[in-house]
């Protein structure tokens, strides 16, 4: 048995012992790096032995959500700041891309509060949120449907956001580097990131600094590309550096 065989199967035991497992804990169990925990997993998952999601991995479940509804257990006080505070910067007349996202999701439902707004999103979940709120018209970009996540990817959604424009994109992420800016481990999901950036005037990040000093599979965008980031702490001080240097107003969310 080889070293990465042999190590693929503690973790898929760990996995299934623990329910739920971060990249940090498997990569401290096994003195490695943590991009070697990552590939681990993306093999791991293509087998079918674990489920992946971001910053970790979760046993096998009958329940198709079970990714997106553990991203929504992480981190959950620092992203209802996080959305509190990203919420309170727009206001009526404003238009706005949001993106697929545990983060943007409590994002959405802070903003449902917000009257007199236009959104876009691909996702079922934040079309549902603000719909909530009478008074802002919700618009939803179709495609290929990932019932997951509740989304829509793929060439028809990207077809559709570069018909359309808006002042602001909200976006969430799964990593954020000074050297490679903002990333995401999805590929459709980072396309749909580019092209509504593409289409909008200012670009918000919002993510907890769990983010941060971390690399992901597919580059978004570079910070020079950020307009602003909330956030529930300041980065290290490397990547503040970096992100002052780019230009960018980072908010930290109390």
């Amino acid at each position: 048995m080889t070293e990465s065989t042999d190590r693929h199967a503690r973790i898929v035991d760990i996995v299934a012992q623990k329910g739920r497992v971060s990249v940090e804990e498997l990569a401290q169990l096994h003195q490695v790096s943590h991009e070697t925990i990552r590939r681990d997993l993306v093999s791991l998952d293509r087998s079918r032995l674990l489920r992946r999601f971001h910053g970790g991995a979760a046993a096998l479940s009958a329940d198709q959500e079970g990714p997106f509804s553990l991203r929504m257990t992480d981190h959950v006080e620092e992203k209802r700041r996080i959305a509190r505070r990203a919420a309170s910067l727009f206001g009526a007349g404003d238009s706005l891309f949001i993106d697929t996202g545990s983060t943007t999701q409590v994002f959405a439902e802070e903003l449902a509060r917000v009257q007199g707004l236009t959104l876009i999103t691909n996702s079922q979940r934040i079309a549902q949120a603000v719909a909530r709120s009478s008074g802002s018209e919700v618009l939803m970009i179709g495609g290929s449907y990932r019932p997951e996540a509740r989304e829509c990817l793929g060439p028809l959604a990207i077809e559709q956001i570069r018909r359309l424009n808006a002042q602001h994109c909200v976006l969430t992420i799964a990593a954020l580097d000074a050297e490679k800016g903002a990333m995401d481990f999805d590929i459709g999901e980072a396309e749909v990131a580019r092209a509504m950036i593409e289409r909008s005037e200012r670009l918000t990040i919002i993510a907890d600094a769990s983010k941060f000093e971390r690399r992901a599979l597919m580059e978004v965008c570079p910070l020079e590309a950020i307009d602003r980031i909330v956030t529930d702490r300041l980065p290290a001080p490397a990547l503040t550096a970096a992100l002052r240097a780019a230009d960018v107003e980072v908010i930290v969310a109390n």
